[in-house]
């Protein structure tokens, strides 16, 4: 079977290649073989090829937050599933052909949904929605304000605060992202400037923001923290412009703003087996409503992965990029 994998760490369409390898046989007592049917390319992927990532894997290995596949065979103690479901995989190393996985790493899922959209079910939306829920208390009305509006988490954090009644301002880096975000349901759109700050209370009439998610890091986190109100809260959880959080100590002290940050790899590592059940239950529910929907700009097979890195390394997408292994 074909799988991906790297040697060294190093710019991920140039060491990461598509390989052989053993098939991974039978499944185990407590085990499913998954045969995956798609895989994004996700922003966690490169940092990880390219070394940056928490945790740097033994080498050589094989990448891969996310994948959706249908199950092919079942171990003699596995209970709830089927060969012929489709799950979600919740561990990693997910770009391959075929999967070996204790069933208990497997979240079932609609097997007539858009498995497009349910490969990238696991990672954007849960981490949009959890950040919405968890660390301040919003009412349909509030504000919230993100940067890297036009990303997956992005576009999935416009929608469902929508749905809720949240209203958004969204920070992005160019001016044609403005229309496309607003078809979505994104209330406010602005490019980022130093003068973020005052163009946001303008455009929000001085609204009350307190939640700012920062994907961005460095001075972007800075500037979103001066847009939110006294006791506000910035949540980053992400490192896109390679520095450091800045946020001024000023804010922190006189003005209790409260920086923290998110993982997803974390929050489902402590949280109990229901509340995870119940989490992806919600999120597929939302899927098949139309609710949510993350743009796709193409999809590669497995034998295109350096391609497919290279596309979406690229600045100036409009959507994600999918990988079609089998």
């Amino acid at each position: 079977m074909k799988a991906v994998s790297f040697a060294a760490f190093g710019v991920p369409s140039e060491v990461a290649t598509c390989i052989e390898v053993p098939d991974v046989g039978a499944p185990g007592d407590d085990e499913i073989v998954v045969e995956v049917e798609a895989f994004p390319i996700n922003p966690v992927d490169l940092l990880t090829i390219q070394g940056l990532y928490a945790g740097r894997p033994a080498l050589p290995a094989t990448p891969g937050a996310e994948s959706v596949g249908r199950v092919a065979a079942i171990g003699k103690s596995v209970e709830g599933l089927q060969p012929g479901d489709r799950v979600v995989n919740l561990g990693r190393d997910n770009w391959v052909q075929r999967l070996k996985i204790k069933a208990a790493q497997a979240i079932k899922v609609p097997s007539d949904g858009d498995v497009l959209q349910q490969a990238m079910l696991k990672v954007n939306p849960a981490t949009a929605l959890l950040m919405l829920r968890n660390f301040v208390e919003l009412a349909p009305g509030d504000w919230v304000i993100q940067d890297a509006a036009n990303s997956g988490v992005g576009t999935c954090l416009i929608r469902l605060a929508k749905a809720a009644g949240i209203r958004t301002v969204n920070v992005v880096r160019r001016e044609s992202l403005i229309d496309p975000l607003q078809a979505i349901g994104a209330d406010v759109v602005v490019v980022d400037s130093e003068d973020l700050a005052a163009r946001v209370a303008q455009a929000t009439a001085g609204a009350a923001i307190k939640l700012a998610v920062d994907a961005v890091a460095g001075e972007t986190c800075q500037r979103l923290a001066q847009c939110l109100a006294e006791g506000g809260t910035v949540v980053n959880y992400g490192l896109l412009s390679g520095r450091p959080c800045t946020v001024a100590a000023s804010d922190l002290v006189f003005r209790g703003i409260t920086l923290t940050g998110f993982w997803l790899s974390r929050h489902l590592s402590l949280a109990p087996r229901p509340a995870i059940e119940t989490l992806y239950q919600d999120l597929s529910q939302r899927l098949s409503d139309g609710e949510l929907h993350v743009p796709v700009e193409a999809t590669y097979s497995i034998d295109e992965i350096q391609a497919a890195l290279a596309h979406a390394a690229r600045d100036g997408r409009s959507g994600k990029i999918l990988v079609r292994p089998t």
